[in-house]
């Protein structure tokens, strides 16, 4: 038998313990202090009964709130040895709406990486954005839930700060990440995907990711946005520029074209295939290695078979009664106070 507590052990002892003591202490006093004759047995008894209900009505929910379960429950869960690099470019451009009906590119990438978390349970997962300059925004971690916040909230580079970038600027960062990660753990995995439009804005050639190729397994190049571009919303670093107006450029809606060509070579550098997304089309994902993919045997450390719904069904079945046992008594208050009407 195990415990997780739902709250702190001795918060839930401070609320219940003087509660159940004052019951037991209703319980056992002398049967004159609650008004009881000593005559009237079973109404006596019956009264120690109803606290004793009591009782067990605040214990079930000390027990509910302390959590038992039985560990080794029988459950089966994929397990993914893999480590994956997630490359997110954040430059103005990944807000341009050519994305399903008029959305961002960024809705996309966060589909797309719901997509891959579900294809590769139990894999670790860092997050990697470029704009200006390359930001390790986590680091490899199992907390999926946390690689979705830092995406929800994540923003591209505000506007006006806007310098030009290239697509390769996070090449050095990742080869950094990638060979960190196979000197830790060298009997894992590694996975990288690009998630970008291509578009390079400025003059130099972009860096190359060639040095992160003999870490990468496995991986893909994602490509959003469309030939004929798409308008890109004003950018401030807030939470949400919704209602910002439009990049303009010569008097008219600047617009983000995709470069596919860009993207290509990435995919190439990296040894992994490129892949042009739309929102009426789900990603092809690549196997993880098979050496790294199994399935974790039941009653290993982890599985826990919840018992506190027992605790819960006593608690449930005391409050019926309670309620019953309540509403008895206010029909035969009702009575009691109804009018009696003379001659009758």
């Amino acid at each position: 038998m195990i415990f997780q507590p739902i709250l702190n052990p001795l918060l839930i002892a401070l609320l219940c313990l003087p509660v159940a003591a004052l019951v037991v202490w209703i319980i056992v006093r002398p049967s004159a202090s609650t008004g009881i004759t000593v005559s009237d047995a079973r109404t006596r008894a019956g009264h120690r009964a109803l606290w004793a209900m009591r009782l067990v009505l605040v214990l079930a929910c000390a027990t509910m709130l302390l959590r038992p379960g039985i560990p080794g429950g029988a459950t089966q869960t994929l397990a993914t040895d893999t480590d994956i690099v997630l490359v997110v470019d954040t430059t103005a451009s990944i807000v341009a709406e050519d994305w399903a009906d008029d959305e961002p590119r960024l809705d996309g990438i966060r589909e797309d990486v719901r997509a891959l978390i579900e294809e590769y349970p139990g894999a670790r997962f860092a997050l990697i954005t470029s704009d200006a300059a390359a930001e390790l925004r986590m680091p490899l971690t199992t907390d999926t839930t946390a690689l979705m916040g830092s995406l929800d909230v994540l923003r591209p580079e505000v506007t006006s700060q806007s310098r030009g970038s290239s697509v390769g600027v996070a090449a050095p960062l990742l080869s950094e990440t990638l060979a960190s990660a196979a000197s830790s753990s060298p009997d894992r995995s590694r996975m990288v995907f690009y998630f970008g439009d291509g578009e390079q804005t400025v003059e130099s050639e972009p860096e190359s990711f060639s040095a992160s190729a003999e870490y990468t397994d496995a991986g893909a190049v994602f490509g959003y946005g469309t030939v004929e571009g798409g308008p890109m919303r004003i950018t401030t670093g807030g939470v949400s520029d919704d209602g910002a107006d439009y990049i303009q450029y010569e008097g008219s809606d600047a617009l983000s074209v995709i470069d596919e060509t860009n993207l290509e070579a990435i995919g190439e550098q990296l040894g992994v295939d490129y892949q042009h997304r739309t929102a009426d089309v789900a990603p092809v994902l690549p196997e993880a290695p098979s050496t790294t993919t199994n399935y974790a045997e039941s009653g290993e450390v982890g599985n826990v078979t919840e018992l506190y719904w027992i605790a819960a069904l006593v608690a449930l079945l005391v409050l019926g009664v309670e309620v019953a046992r309540a509403t008895i008594l206010i029909v035969q208050l009702r009575g009691l106070r109804a009018p009696r009407h003379p001659g009758r």
